[in-house]
Parts: C-alpha cells; sequence; structure tokens
C-alpha cells in the first residue's frame, strides 16, 4: 500500500529481517492458489497410485485370509490413505513461500487480552515476556480475569502500577470463552491478540503476527502465531507434545496457511480484526472457542493465516 509510511528505524529492525530472509527470497514466478493446490493434489494422488500398485500382492495375500475387499480396506486405512496425506503435506511444505515480511508499513494500534484463571504463578512471567515487546505503535495489555480465586489479580495489580500498557478488568466466573467476549467489548482498537497467561511471547512476535496481516489479503481476519512446548525436555509426555506441536502447528498450519485458510486461530497466541470478531459474536462458550471462532469467521468469507517466525 503506498499510503502506507515507514516508521521503523531501519537498523532496528534489520536483525527481524534478516530471520526471514531465504534462499531465492526474490519470486520469479507467481502461481495462483488454485494450481498450487491442483499441484500438491497431483502429487499426493501419484504417490498413493504407487503405493496402491506395491500393496497389490499384499492385499491378494491377505485377501486369502479375509476377503479381497476387507484386505482392501485394511490396507487402504493403514497406508494408502496415511501415505496420501503425507505426500499432500510435504509437497505443500516444500512448495511452501509466503510472501517475505514488510517492516516498513504503519501499523495499527493493538490490545493484547491475557485471560486468566487462578494463574498466579504464572501471570508475571507471562507479562515481563510481553511488556518487553517492541511493536512500533499504540500498545495496551488487558488482563481479563475469570473469577480468580488465588493471588493472581494482585499480581496483576501490581504490574498496571509499574506499567501503564498494562490494565486490569475482573469478571465473574464464567469461562474462557465469556471472558474474552467480555473483555472484547473494553478493546478500543482495531486489532486484538490473544495470549494464554502461561505464554511467553518471544522477540519480534506481536511485530511479525501483525506484519503478516497486514500483507496479507483484504479480507484476512486473522492469523496464527508459531506456539511450541517450552518445558519439551522435562519427561515424555512433554516430549510427546512438542512433536504433536510440531505436527499440528509448525507443519499443518504452514499448509494451510500457503492456502489462505488455517483452520484454527488458536487462542495462545493469535492476532484478530475487532470487528470480524464482533461480526462473529466473540468466542462461544464451546469447548474448542477458538476453533468455532475461527471456522464462524471463514463462513463470513475471511481468510486465516499463519506466521511461522510469530513465536511463543
Amino acid at each position: 500500500n503506498p499510503g502506507l509510511a515507514p516508521v521503523l528505524d531501519p537498523s532496528r529492525s534489520a536483525g527481524l529481517r534478516d530471520l526471514e530472509r531465504t534462499p531465492g527470497e526474490r519470486r520469479r514466478l507467481y502461481v495462483s492458489l488454485r494450481y498450487k493446490l491442483a499441484l500438491v493434489i497431483g502429487v499426493a494422488l501419484c504417490w498413493a497410485g504407487f503405493s496402491l500398485w506395491l500393496a497389490l500382492p499384499w492385499i491378494a495375500s491377505l485377501g486369502e485370509s479375509i476377503t479381497v475387499p476387507l484386505a482392501a480396506a485394511v490396507i487402504f486405512g493403514i497406508a494408502i490413505i496415511p501415505g496420501y496425506l503425507n505426500a499432500n503435506l510435504i509437497a505443500s511444505l516444500l512448495i511452501d513461500r509466503p510472501p517475505p515480511l514488510r517492516f516498513d508499513l504503519e501499523l495499527p494500534a493493538l490490545t493484547v487480552v491475557i485471560a486468566c484463571f487462578n494463574e498466579e504463578a504464572t501471570i508475571a512471567e507471562t507479562l515481563e515476556y510481553a511488556c518487553r515487546q517492541e511493536y512500533p505503535a499504540q500498545l495496551r495489555f488487558l488482563v481479563a480475569d475469570d473469577g480468580s480465586s488465588d493471588g493472581t489479580i494482585a499480581v496483576a495489580r501490581e504490574w498496571a502500577k509499574r506499567d501503564p500498557r498494562v490494565s486490569v478488568a475482573s469478571f465473574s466466573h464464567g469461562g474462557k470463552a465469556r471472558t474474552l467476549t467480555r473483555a472484547l467489548a473494553r478493546v478500543r482498537t482495531s486489532l486484538v491478540a490473544t495470549v494464554d497467561a502461561d505464554t511467553l511471547l518471544m522477540a519480534g512476535a506481536l511485530e511479525r503476527i501483525v506484519c503478516r496481516l497486514l500483507i496479507s489479503p483484504p479480507d484476512t481476519v486473522a492469523v496464527a502465531g508459531a506456539v511450541f512446548v517450552r518445558n519439551s525436555r522435562r519427561n515424555f509426555l512433554t516430549r510427546a507434545q512438542e512433536w504433536d506441536y510440531f505436527l499440528g502447528i509448525a507443519s499443518v498450519k504452514r499448509q494451510q496457511g500457503l492456502f489462505q485458510g488455517t483452520m484454527v486461530a488458536q487462542g495462545a497466541f493469535s492476532v484478530y480484526r475487532v470487528a470480524a470478531v464482533r461480526a462473529a459474536g466473540g468466542w462461544p462458550d464451546r469447548i474448542g472457542e477458538d476453533i468455532v471462532l475461527t471456522w464462524a469467521m471463514m463462513r463470513e468469507g475471511g481468510r486465516v493465516g499463519y506466521e511461522r517466525t510469530a513465536i511463543a
């Protein structure tokens, strides 16, 4: 947009730009989403066909014991279909070349809503990391308390005394979705980001996720950030969760972002256009409220993106 004026000191943002550069950053050939999708599906179908050709002897052999139709169903279920999905994902990641982020844009004011319930042990560190963010426009933090019975409110109010950008709103206990929707009524900026009370924003996360929103198609209503497991080396469970996040967020969201249809702008770290969230009625009181909200905005024609370098 030629009407947007530079607002950042180039020396300050040079380090952030370096993180985004990749070999072959210049685009010599533009390929539309329709053709990208056709290419990915074609590659995956070719792989599935090759796999089926290899599996024909196994189907025949297994069919002698359990009948050929049942053998075919088993082989398709454990090999052909998962193979198609994996080939689809890998092909998508190989051709994923998102437009480079721009840091010469005039960023809009942003409110970060931190919903919490009995988070006395984590809210201070979450606010510490959040308040370290360098964001070249007005930035506000709203701690939305869902009727905590511990010292969460006291800790948050201490932070509000030290940093005028932090405010605290306390609501009667009604669940995270209701608390987020109530907090939305107090937001006076055009963009709102949500962060969980145990989420730590890494350097440049807010600036990067908003820049991705601004350079995306105009009907983009939300962008999901990249969320990873902090204590991934603690035990087997956290290591398993790390791989779940690698697959479910770092890989699948990149694939969905390639086609501008990220299926979930997760509440743990995402940015939304306030008008779109209000038009969808806010966060519904459902299990997986962030999923339901994302789908509601997509039903209204909105696109949802993903920024792989906005890390929390």
